[in-house]
């Protein structure tokens, strides 16, 4: 698959995302965030995906203020979070979040979690959308029934469905159903929490193969199987191996060995199960 690091997904609404971004989860030391995003910009990446719940919006907008590269050259993100949802709590939280971050707009707001009366804060989102203040509106950890159900009273479709993807997660049944309402999937984690896939035996005789790392097999994975990804690193070499994918691509054999490690494995919260369930009504 030929694909370039200058490479974007478009939204059916004509907006377009970079194939890769910096995510920002867990990072909440100042010097630490603000560092690892002016080097991801240095080293090409267009993209940064945070959220209320990170702490760390007003650290990304610094970092994006004193990059020296253009606004509308970047593809900010960030997310409504579960104690926010509502028509009027979700304009007041996205009227915070543009406040922390000092822009005049975002790229891309999503619903971070499918909780509470997120039929309502999608009505909010709309209206942002309407008005400008937002490029384009998604969701994140939605399954095909909360889709589903914000379909039967939006106006606006999502344009994307940011969920856990990685190899022992290859959401191949949600990922055609995405697909087939012309939604982009978007990969957090994209190397899956704790590190297991780190030490895979099968990736690591593909990685050498390539003369490449473990993850950067992963993420090249990623991008052939249609994914968006957010990959998050505060270490520079990791920061700019994690785009650098674009050199190499992975045989037709070397996806499917890939493809089987699936287990339907997952390393975050279900928004079914009753554990999540649990600890948002508590």
């Amino acid at each position: 698959m030929d694909l370039k690091v200058t490479d974007t997904k478009k939204f059916h609404n004509g907006q377009e995302i970079p194939l890769v971004g910096l995510g920002v989860w867990k990072m909440r030391d100042e010097k630490e965030a603000i560092e690892a995003i002016q080097v991801a910009i240095e080293s090409g990446y267009r993209a940064i995906d945070t959220a209320k719940v990170y702490e760390n919006e007003e650290y990304v907008g610094q970092a994006i203020r004193e990059a020296g590269i253009a606004r509308e050259a970047l593809t900010i993100t960030s997310k409504l979070w579960n104690a926010d949802h509502g028509y009027d709590e979700t304009l007041r939280a996205f009227d915070t979040t543009l406040k922390k971050l000092q822009l005049d707009y975002l790229d891309l707001y999503l619903i971070h979690w499918p909780v509470l009366a997120y039929k309502d804060s999608w009505r909010a989102m709309e209206r942002l959308y309407n008005e400008g203040l937002i490029k384009s509106i998604g969701v994140s950890n939605f399954h095909q029934h909360h889709l589903e159900n914000i379909f039967t009273t939006a106006n606006e479709k999502p344009v994307i469905d940011q969920i856990e993807i990685h190899p022992l997660l290859s959401q191949k049944p949600l990922k055609a159903y995405l697909e087939s309402q012309d939604i982009v999937h978007e990969a957090w984690s994209p190397l899956a929490q704790g590190g297991e896939l780190l030490t895979n035996q099968t990736l690591q005789r593909i990685a050498d193969k390539y003369n490449i790392t473990i993850p950067q097999v992963i993420l090249r994975w990623h991008l052939n199987n249609g994914s968006v990804i957010i990959p998050k690193s505060v270490t520079p070499e990791r920061i700019c191996a994690n785009i650098d994918l674009f050199g190499f691509d992975l045989a037709a054999s070397d996806m499917a060995e890939i493809d089987a490690l699936n287990k339907d494995e997952r390393k975050g919260s279900d928004p079914d199960s009753e554990e999540f369930l649990a600890r948002v009504w508590k």
